[in-house]
């Protein structure tokens, strides 16, 4: 699997996935549903775009049965409907995991080493209130959904990420054009009458902590042109 990041020559619009900028970024598309799953198999993809600042991001999602209860930060937004976004700056140190529930509330960690514990990783270094600010987090759903949405519904949630953010965790990142990361995209909603787990790159088991599973993403050092479809 194998994802390119274009260069924003804009700021992108937060939630308008259909906006010129945003036309110009690569769809990726999350169809590697676990079994375990229920039969509710939520369309969801994700396009992402770079600047000198950090990574912009918009999850597209065509839902049912979505839920949202979790508000505050590094709260369980995963038993929400839920997208996820898992990035590796470099081979041989730690991951990023990015999870959003619907609702906006985020949960953030930089894990280096995840065998599972009883206190969650082996190693793993949670990112603190303070430096969860600097992500930008915008969705398009409200901060509560209760009870659920059964009917369908179609629902945005866009993001930003500075790389001085991921540089306190893992180094100095040097020019971002031309490397290529490796990370995985996901939908879940673990507590929701119809729960599911679903990635864009495939996996072993689900467990959506699985480095060795991750695509590779990269950094386009051009200015190639898209059109939305």
């Amino acid at each position: 699997m194998q994802y390119s990041i274009r260069f924003a020559y804009n700021r992108p619009e937060s939630g308008a996935w259909n906006s010129p900028e945003w036309c110009r970024a690569d769809t990726a598309t999350l169809d590697h549903f676990r079994p375990e799953g229920s039969s509710h198999q939520p369309q969801t993809q994700v396009r992402l775009l770079y600047d000198g600042d950090g990574m912009h991001g918009i999850f597209h999602v065509e839902d049912r049965y979505v839920c949202c209860v979790h508000m505050a930060y590094m709260d369980e937004v995963y038993k929400d409907s839920c997208v996820e976004f898992f990035i590796k700056p470099r081979q041989g140190r730690g991951y990023f995991n990015f999870e959003f529930n619907c609702g906006g509330a985020l949960r953030a960690g930089y894990i280096i080493d995840s065998t599972r514990t009883d206190d969650g990783f082996k190693e793993w270094i949670p990112i603190p209130e303070k430096d969860g600010a600097m992500i930008s987090v915008i969705p398009s759903l409200s901060a509560v959904i209760d009870p659920e949405i059964r009917e369908p519904v179609t629902w945005t949630l866009s993001f930003f990420i500075p790389f001085a953010l991921l540089e306190k965790y893992s180094g100095p990142l040097g020019r971002i054009a031309g490397q290529t990361w490796h990370g995985n995209f996901y939908k879940c909603a673990d507590a929701s009458s119809h729960p599911h787990w679903v990635s864009w790159a495939p996996l072993d088991s689900r467990n959506f902590h699985l480095p060795h599973c991750f695509g590779a993403i990269s950094f386009e050092d051009g200015s190639r042109t898209g059109t939305c479809r």
